[in-house]
């Protein structure tokens, strides 16, 4: 309820041109790497204004339909597809939650103090990264993806292979309008 709150709060930033592109791109290639997991492909992506780039060795034709499957299914309302338990949303919440902790936990302590206090600070953080998940998921559906695709649409899927130590990295480089 309150991620709710915040976000119709956030409503002019978060609904401006340039950030619901990014959302709507973010949500779409969260879509298209779950349909992919289903086929039991492990990729990772970024997204950009111009579209995403997935990170994983895939048949190019199985992303341009994981894609277009995504599209359909976000225009039939399945707007959850836009929320991976996977995404970095949910490492920056965590090491948020965990640094303002720690700050909070040692502030103004000396290093017997601050040696006294570690175990009650490790157990809040403890309990902070049990909780961090479900909020990095709410972070995510409110404000850094969207299920709602609006006019989004795939331009194309273009695959590069790069090496890097000596390793083939397939990437896919998602364009949308």
């Amino acid at each position: 309820m309150l991620m709710k709150m915040l976000a119709r709060a956030a409503a002019p930033v978060l609904d401006s041109p340039l950030v619901l592109r990014l959302r709507r791109n973010h949500g779409l290639e969260h879509g298209t790497i779950h349909l992919l997991n289903r086929q039991r492909f492990v990729l990772s992506g970024v997204s950009m204004l111009s579209g995403f780039v997935l990170v994983g060795d895939v048949p190019t034709e199985k992303v341009t339909q994981a894609v277009q499957e995504a599209l359909r299914r976000f225009g039939r309302g399945e707007a959850g597809l836009a929320v991976h338990p996977n995404c970095g949303t949910n490492l920056v919440v965590t090491a948020a939650l965990m640094a303002s902790i720690g700050a909070v936990g040692f502030v103004g302590t000396n290093p017997r103090q601050a040696w006294d206090r570690a175990s009650l600070v490790v157990l809040a953080m403890m309990f902070a990264a049990a909780f961090s998940l479900p909020l990095g998921l709410s972070v995510q559906q409110h404000f850094t993806t969207t299920g709602d695709m609006g006019d989004l649409e795939m331009l194309h899927v273009q695959r590069r292979e790069v090496r890097v130590r000596g390793r083939k990295i397939v990437l896919h480089q998602v364009k949308t309008l």
